[in-house]
């Protein structure tokens, strides 16, 4: 029990902070015409999270992370995506949300995997948090935290997907949607000139 908790309280504090990941899935749920066409972005989100989560337990990320040539490329190719998409979410509408406007399957998940995998701050987090607590445990017990972690980051963007779906029926007339989508996109740019920054 005592591994399953602190997985679950471990995950929520990471997850929990605004992130362009969180801001991604959330205005996915409200800016596309159905729950169910929002779900590509939450499962992929899902899935890297785990990936991340599996590859920090077991010490594999580390490698990588040692690699100066490959983290630099990740940041490069990350800040062209969190550009890209910020000027994708800043001209999205809400007026036609039931209109070919709003991102295809494809589209949604290259951004998710692209504010996942290509963000060096969350593999950071993952590898640097998640990856050390889960040294306290062996066996049995690293295995439960590991899978409480997972389980959390699974919830937490299927949540966020019905969050962004509730306010956008609360917001008849899309003015609300406008100008999160305004914040949002200003928002993925600042992350993504401090990511520029942060390769000096």
């Amino acid at each position: 029990m005592e591994a399953i908790i602190h997985g679950i309280l471990l995950a929520f504090g990471l997850i929990l902070p605004l992130g362009v990941q969180n801001v991604f899935i959330f205005s996915q749920g409200a800016t596309q015409p159905s729950v169910l066409k929002a779900l590509p972005a939450a499962i992929t989100a899902a899935i890297c999270d785990t990936l991340l989560i599996v590859l920090a337990v077991f010490g594999l990320s580390v490698i990588v992370l040692q690699l100066e040539g490959l983290r630099l490329a990740l940041m490069i190719v990350g800040i062209v995506f969190l550009l890209y998409m910020g000027y994708s979410i800043w001209k999205a509408k809400p007026t036609s949300l039931e209109t070919e406007k709003s991102l295809k399957a494809r589209k949604q998940i290259v951004f998710a995997m692209s504010v996942s995998l290509l963000n060096p701050h969350a593999i950071l987090d993952t590898v640097g948090v998640i990856g050390t607590s889960a040294l306290k445990y062996v066996g049995t017990e690293q295995l439960l935290f590991m899978v409480a972690c997972i389980v959390v980051s699974w919830c937490w963007f299927f949540g966020l997907t019905f969050a962004g779906a509730t306010m956008k029926k609360m917001d008849g007339t899309g003015k609300l949607m406008t100008i999160f989508n305004k914040c949002s996109a200003v928002f993925i740019w600042c992350t993504a000139v401090y990511l520029l920054v942060g390769l000096r």
